[in-house]
């Protein structure tokens, strides 16, 4: 199953099909309460996309049979018992993706000629991506971050690891066999290479970066390139050659530190932006704003959702079951909002209660 998404693979997704690209959304849970109703739920949508399918006078007898082909093959790579909060299935002619989500999406199958892209996007802007380049002196390794956990990441080269016989850079830092390791001009050279290839990264994929490392080697990456210096560094040794926990439970105090002061900013932010009267609230305006293009800062609760219909001229709320319902209007102005270059920041529960879940900056 998917979890990243990169410009270029959502420019991918958004790419016109044939007639039928099928979208097929559910809501999922993690391990524990309601987990178990997931394969049902699963079943059902499926069960529903192929109806649609099948009386749809659109779509060919062939295009039909390969589809369905597609969406049995997406279903075989479906694991739920590593679900996360939704799941997403696309699935066209000739193809299929599975993407499994860190947020929740609500229960929908849509025919058209593109997949629906606005569940992923809005996901990967609450799940706020990652990197984590975890330094030694003989080995670097790269982890992608997100809500709950770190993977590794075999890409640009990484893992980079020095080859040097006898070398032992751990036990030489313990017992002070060569304490000018980090002093070495061969160190320093394998440092610069790492620096190299992570510039490479963060331009093809930006992401904040947070560093680990002895405090020697933090600071020689300071000196061999210019990365580490905009980067969080994470006084911690030995986790280039460790797993994925142990980095994640190193790194897990300098993630809530920046996270908190993120949202100490966002709310500076919101304050000034009403004494500027740029200052916007609430699902209605916001919507209004994002189709104009205004939103400079949308922040948003990382729970909030919304049920609403359109009825022309303003959002009124709605129930789950009726027909003209929108059920991820949410996630509808958050794709709104970064397509016209707003910065999207989502912040703990409770902390816009008073703006009802959602408040943004605007630039006019």
């Amino acid at each position: 199953m998917e979890h990243a998404l990169s410009p270029a693979t959502l420019a991918e997704l958004r790419r016109p099909r044939p007639y039928p690209a099928v979208s097929v959304l559910t809501p999922t849970h993690r391990r524990g309460a309601g987990n178990e109703q997931d394969p049902v739920r699963l079943r059902n949508v499926l069960a529903e996309a192929r109806k649609r399918l099948e009386t749809d006078p659109a779509v060919t007898r062939e295009r039909r049979a390969d589809v369905d082909a597609q969406l049995e093959r997406a279903l075989a790579e479906v694991d739920l018992t590593h679900a996360e909060d939704g799941l997403v299935i696309f699935a066209a002619p000739g193809e299929h993706q599975v993407w499994s989500l860190a947020r929740s999406v609500p229960e929908r199958v849509v025919l058209a000629d593109t997949f629906l892209t606005r569940n992923l996007v809005a996901a990967q802007a609450a799940e706020r991506p990652f990197w984590v380049l975890s330094v030694s002196a003989d080995r670097v390794t790269l982890w992608s971050g997100g809500v709950d956990r770190v993977v590794e990441e075999h890409a640009g080269g990484f893992p980079l690891i020095r080859s040097k016989e006898n070398f032992d850079a751990e036990r030489q830092m313990r017992v002070g066999d060569q304490p000018s390791t980090f002093r070495d001009e061969g160190t320093r050279q394998f440092l610069r290479e790492a620096d190299t290839a992570m510039a490479a990264v963060l331009r093809d994929h930006p992401r904040p970066l947070y560093v680990t490392g002895e405090q020697a080697a933090l600071s020689l990456m300071d000196e061999a390139g210019s990365i580490s210096r905009r980067a969080v560094h994470v006084g911690h040794g030995g986790l280039a050659n460790s797993g994925p926990e142990a980095v994640w439970q190193a790194i897990k105090p300098a993630l809530e530190a920046e996270a908190s002061k993120g949202t100490s900013a966002v709310i500076e932010e919101l304050t000034a932006a009403r004494g500027r009267k740029t200052f916007a609230a609430g699902l209605d305006e916001l919507w209004q704003s994002a189709r104009e293009g205004r939103v400079r800062l949308l922040a948003v609760e990382e729970g909030f959702q919304a049920i609403v219909r359109d009825d022309g001229d303003h959002l009124i709320p709605a129930d789950p079951g009726d027909l003209d319902a929108r059920n991820d209007i949410v996630d509808e102005i958050v794709e709104q909002c970064l397509e016209t270059g707003a910065d999207v920041r989502f912040v703990p529960d409770g902390t816009l209660d008073e703006e009802d879940g959602i408040a943004g900056v605007l630039r006019f």
